[in-house]
């Protein structure tokens, strides 16, 4: 099945979704996974105009609610993050090929509060849902809900590993040990979450207190499934102990929505608008294939354009006279 256009209309919120290959464990919850997940969002900050109004990240995969500038912006961001990862999570664990099942998967959730709010609390109760743990806080992996409910900084680490190889170079040159602290090139990054659109106009006590009013919803939900079911919540301590090369039996994935929407009416129109947006991309491309100017449609991100022979040598001729 072929994939969705890129397309994020302006001011949407998206839910973008990244899963590890065959489901393992490789983003098993450790002090050092958690500093380097948050530190690699943060450098991915410094580069794209992205807001983040929450993520979750399980040990095989993580949700993040995002507020992009526009689909490249997203795509970009989102590439940066899964590639970064990837190398460092591939180092902490030695893992070697590839980590993630596929690219990221997005959805944008209408600018319904309800819609955006049920996204939120979706995100907040991820390891609830599963089973994991009985509140939302008590994940130990990288999760904004610390900062949700109570407001604050999120820190995390960036390590800089090309001055980490020079250095390492320089100390081959001279002789010397190659060892070097862990830390010795990690920037330290600092930032905060964005506000949900849907409670721009509260204050931030007033968006902690209503955050905590869906931790404690999805609390009183697990509760009551396992009082249904008899099944015990699986802990912190063997959540720990699970090894990251490590793949469940099965794992169940359910249908993924093009838009998250309440009305019926709103969804069909932000469906149709979709097609719109297809039906005039498609024809930009057309027109680029058969050597016309292309008229892309707003916001949107074309594909690049493939490599052709002397194409560089007709950029440096520049035009005919």
């Amino acid at each position: 099945m072929p994939r969705d256009l890129r397309y994020v209309p302006p001011g949407s919120l998206v839910e973008a979704t990244c899963r590890t290959i065959q489901g393992r464990y490789l983003l098993r919850p450790s002090p050092e996974l958690n500093e380097i997940f948050y530190g690699v969002l943060g450098r991915a900050l410094d580069h794209w105009e992205v807001g983040i109004v929450g993520f979750h990240c399980l040990s095989n995969h993580f949700h993040a609610l995002l507020l992009p500038e526009d689909a490249e912006a997203l795509a970009r961001f989102m590439g940066f993050v899964e590639g970064n990862l990837s190398k460092e999570v591939g180092r902490l664990h030695d893992w070697k090929g590839p980590m993630w099942a596929d690219r990221y998967h997005s959805v944008i959730a209408s600018d319904e509060p309800e819609a955006q709010v049920a996204r939120l609390e979706y995100l907040i109760g991820q390891g609830v849902k599963e089973n994991l743990v009985r509140r939302p806080e008590d994940w130990p992996g990288p999760s904004s809900v610390p900062q949700l409910l109570h407001g604050g900084e999120i820190r995390g680490k960036w390590f800089d590993r090309t001055a980490e190889y020079e250095h390492r170079r320089e100390l081959r040159r001279k002789g010397e040990d190659e060892r070097i602290e862990r830390t010795a090139h990690a920037d330290e990054k600092v930032y905060k979450l964005s506000a949900p659109p849907c409670w721009e106009k509260f204050s931030n006590l007033e968006r902690q207190r209503r955050a905590g009013e869906l931790a404690r919803r999805r609390e009183a939900a697990g509760r009551r499934r396992r009082e249904r079911t008899g099944k015990p919540v699986l802990g912190v301590k063997r959540i720990l102990r699970v090894d990251p090369h490590d793949r469940p039996q099965s794992f169940r994935q359910t249908p993924r929505p093009r838009f998250h929407a309440i009305e019926p009416a709103l969804r069909a129109g932000l469906e149709k608008a979709y097609r719109r947006f297809v039906d005039d991309y498609r024809t930009a491309a057309a027109d680029l294939l058969a050597g016309r100017r292309p008229n892309f449609p707003a916001h949107s991100f074309p594909r690049p354009m493939p490599f052709r022979r002397g194409r560089i040598a007709e950029r440096a001729r520049g035009p005919d006279p």
